[in-house]
């Protein structure tokens, strides 16, 4: 939700050409909404009902409209068949298209303002950019830009909704992935200063060419005055100057590189351990005097250092002598691409998205906060600021958002906040400081235990040491969990459904490896159905996380029947003789309708009912009506994913249609058919029934091609490089002396072994690992705790990250290498391997 100046219902009619249905509405809007779970002011707020790929916006019109929300934006087709009686006083816009309409509105009202709007596009940074500019330029300017990564067709119209007369200066980025899209962004942003970052192969498959995506990304250019780009991509300047030439008037061009040609020439870049020393020569605008200056940034990667190139040509047009901001450059922090969620003191998890504090943000946040399986959530808050909000106001909305959210613990920091803390009052535990060190003081007072705790600061409080002193200090071998990717993936294969079909998520083996709790919340979060685990201790401890969705378990153990009733757990039934235990169980403890889930032998020959039994299962059921109710008949695919079994998997497909609906007939209710696992999704979309069972394509692991292009790779793990040491032609490596090296050599000894899930398969270089860039073979054997990398020819240094697998280095290689599956290698990760969960 965004905030902006207010607009009468008939203004917004009368700019979107749309048609007017239901009650007149006298309250102002002020409000943008398209995630109803961001509801905070239903009197203000103009809710747009957005097309999904399984889901429309409109499902969620009763429900807002309950909350209080009386003004929606709908298309012909969602608007409600009985608005008159269910919806009485509401007031409906209906229009063609809700996402156009929504750019429509966020165009018109940029109109309105006249400081300058820089848009930033390219392949990569755009964020970084962003951000980078917001910390040079907040005390100069009153600044407006995207949250997070807003760059979307919808992330932009949302990022300008916010402008207001107040601010001076506009920061917004434009991210296209096919063609067209930048012209919707371009009417939207109408930016003054264009800013290209770099040319690189994100998007790429999206386009014909690179040059197709070049001519793409420049539409952001086509009005704006100033051009601010990379000198030395010949393709780009290329296609600047064509577009130069159709232009009347000539833009002024601001660009950084080698050549002479760049007005921010680098002369000399020098790279140490922490930072890197530029030397550079510019002109100033205007003037044709050369300059040069030194410049210290503190970062070693190219990638950063020509983003802060960037920044400078920025502030370079608006007038900044670049012989002032070395020591501003030299306090850039690193920019939070994602939330993370790492482990903390007694128990707790901390979620750190310190240097970023304000209003949307703070939404994107306490929404991650929610998906977390803590009871217990607290939330550390610096003051806002600069918003151009009434305090009050704005506190209040906050307050409002933390009870919504279900935050138990509220801790201000700050003195706006410390004057607005009577606003706080319905939360349960609240404490309120003047500063962070004031904090600091009485933390030792505060008792944080089994919680999870969102630190949120603006970057003058100083989070960081709040940070240090929560986080728990552990083995630096840790496996990331992108939950941003995991959720995509959930999409990929939602799209590929049935209508109707419903998801059921495995989650056994700790979430294959990833962390069951921590999965299952997010997955309850985003809307699946069910949720499957193999054994009832990892049900209960789902449970306790506090998942409320129905949970599956695939092995129930008849000692355990007392625990499938405690925790609500719904066992599947493989054998009469297991059905007699449960009967036995519910009718001694006076039960009644008991629910299971019946599972079907097809061709597995693994678990489960054979045709000849099923008619004694029938009788069993008819005859104990009242013992036990069937969830779901299931059954398992023998090789759905290989095509040469193509023709068993279709007959296991016609055994299981007829016997599921055999005893669905003899039941006399509805009973869900499930077959359908993560192959068969796409590629049997006929046997999707009435739900499917997902499994290892949420963690970015398919075997088909196609589909494997469109996920991403859900789980990273990396270590660091311990120590390197020089090693001479002859010499030998690790135990049993397995490895001889025949040059002089550099050996890194990294901190992971067999004990922490890599196995010893992949010794004596059978295993590689990514490196600066570079793949490393394993040299010598993988002990328990280390492993060693021959990195010779690759320049890297003592505390480097490692990469295991992840985005460089697909797991499914690993898997390959080790002549095993990538099931097998997910889910031998050792519990002592810290897990970090975050999203983009």
């Amino acid at each position: 939700m965004t905030s902006t100046q207010s607009y009468t219902v008939e203004q917004l009619q009368g700019d979107l050409g749309a048609s007017g249905v239901g009650s007149p509405y006298a309250h102002t809007i002020r409000f943008l909404l398209t995630d109803s779970r961001r509801l905070l002011f239903p009197d203000a707020t103009l809710f747009v009902a957005l097309p999904g790929p399984r889901r429309s916006g409109a499902e969620y019109i009763p429900s807002l409209y309950q909350r209080g929300v009386r003004v929606f934006l709908v298309d012909e087709a969602s608007l409600p068949a009985s608005w008159e009686t269910l919806f009485s006083d509401a007031c409906f816009l209906v229009v063609p298209d809700t996402l156009k309409a929504l750019q429509q509105l966020a165009a018109r009202h940029r109109q309105q303002f006249h400081y300058p709007v820089i848009g930033i596009t390219g392949s990569n940074g755009k964020t970084i950019v962003k951000e980078w500019l917001f910390q040079l330029l907040q005390h100069r300017y009153s600044i407006v830009r995207s949250p997070k990564s807003y760059n979307s067709q919808i992330g932009v119209p949302l990022s300008v909704w916010p402008m207001q007369a107040f601010h001076q200066l506009a920061l917004l980025e434009a991210g296209i992935s096919k063609p067209e899209e930048m012209d919707r962004l371009e009417e939207i942003i109408q930016p003054t200063i264009a800013v290209f970052t770099s040319l690189g192969a994100a998007h790429d498959e999206g386009f014909t060419s690179r040059a197709q995506k070049i001519q793409e990304k420049l539409k952001l250019f086509r009005r704006a005055l100033i051009w601010i780009y990379p000198q030395d991509e010949p393709l780009l300047v290329e296609a600047l100057n064509a577009l130069a030439d159709q232009r009347e008037h000539v833009p002024t061009r601001i660009s950084w590189g080698h050549s002479s040609a760049s007005r921010v020439r680098v002369i000399d870049r020098v790279v140490h351990d922490t930072f890197t020393q530029l030397t550079i020569q510019w002109t100033p605008l205007g003037a044709t005097d050369l300059k040069t200056s030194v410049l210290s940034i503190p970062f070693v990667d190219a990638a950063s250092v020509d983003n802060v190139l960037t920044c400078c040509c920025v502030m370079l047009y608006l007038g900044v002598d670049l012989s002032n901001v070395a020591s501003e450059l030299n306090r850039l922090q690193p920019v939070a691409m994602r939330l993370e969620r790492k482990p903390g003191i007694q128990q707790c998890a901390i979620i750190n998205d310190t240097y970023n504090a304000d209003l949307d943000s703070l939404w994107i946040a306490l929404d991650f906060l929610a998906q977390q399986e803590k009871h217990r959530r607290t939330v550390i808050l610096s003051d806002i600021l600069e918003t151009g909000m009434d305090e009050a106001t704005m506190y209040a909305a906050i307050a409002a958002s933390c009870k919504q959210h279900q935050v138990t613990r509220f801790i201000g920091i700050g003195p706006a906040l410390l004057r607005h803390r009577a606003l706080f009052a319905e939360l349960p535990d609240s404490l309120f400081f003047e500063d962070t060190h004031a904090f600091d003081v009485q933390r030792h007072r505060i008792h944080f235990h089994q919680e999870t705790i969102l630190l949120k600061g603006a970057r003058k409080f100083g989070f960081e040491q709040i940070s240090r002193a929560l986080e728990a200090r552990t083995h630096q071998t840790q496996l990331e969990i992108n939950l941003s990717a995991l959720y995509h993936n959930l999409r990929v294969y939602r799209s590929m459904l049935q209508p109707g079909v419903r998801m059921m998520v495995m989650v056994k083996a700790a979430g294959y490896g990833a962390g069951s709790d921590e999965i299952a919340a997010g997955l309850q979060y985003h809307g699946v159905d069910y949720l499957a685990v193999a054994y009832a201790d990892e049900g209960v401890a789902i449970r306790k996380a506090g998942i409320t969705l129905p949970i599956m378990v695939l092995n129930p153990e008849q000692e355990n029947w007392e625990t499938f009733t405690e925790y609500a757990l719904e066992p599947v039934i493989y054998s009469i003789a297991l059905l007699e235990s449960l009967g036995d169980y519910v009718a001694g403890n006076g039960l009644t309708y008991f629910p299971v889930h019946i599972e079907l032998d097809t061709g597995m020959n693994r678990l489960g009912i054979i045709g000849s039994e099923l008619n004694q299962l029938i009788g069993w059921l008819n005859e104990h009506a009242s013992l036990v109710r069937v969830q779901s008949v299931f059954s398992h695919l023998a090789a759905s994913e290989d095509q040469r079994h193509d023709h068993f998997t279709l007959q296991q497909g016609v055994t299981f249609a007829d016997s599921s609906q055999a005893l669905q007939q003899s039941l006399g209710y509805p009973v869900l058919r499930h077959l359908g696992n993560t192959s068969a999704i796409h590629r049997y979309p006929n046997l999707q029934f009435d739900m499917v069972r997902l499994g290892i394509g949420i963690y970015g692991v398919d075997s088909t091609p196609a589909i494997q292009r469109q996920l991403q790779p859900v789980t990273r793990l990396t270590t660091h490089i311990a120590q390197i040491h020089t090693v001479q032609a002859g010499e030998t490596i690790g135990y049993g002396r397995s490895s001889r090296v025949d040059r002089p050599s550099r050996i890194a000894t990294v901190r992971i072994g067999y004990a922490d899930g890599y196995p010893r398969r992949l010794s004596n270089g059978v295993g590689k690992m990514w490196v600066n860039g570079q793949l490393a073979p394993v040299i010598g054997r993988v002990c328990m705790d280390m492993t060693m990398l021959d990195v010779t020819d690759i320049p890297v240094k003592e505390g480097e990250l490692v990469q295991v697998f992840g985005p460089q280095l697909p797991v499914q290689d690993v898997a390959i290498a080790a002549d095993t599956i990538p099931y097998e290698i997910l889910t031998g990760i050792s519990a002592r391997v810290k897990r970090v969960y975050f999203e983009e």
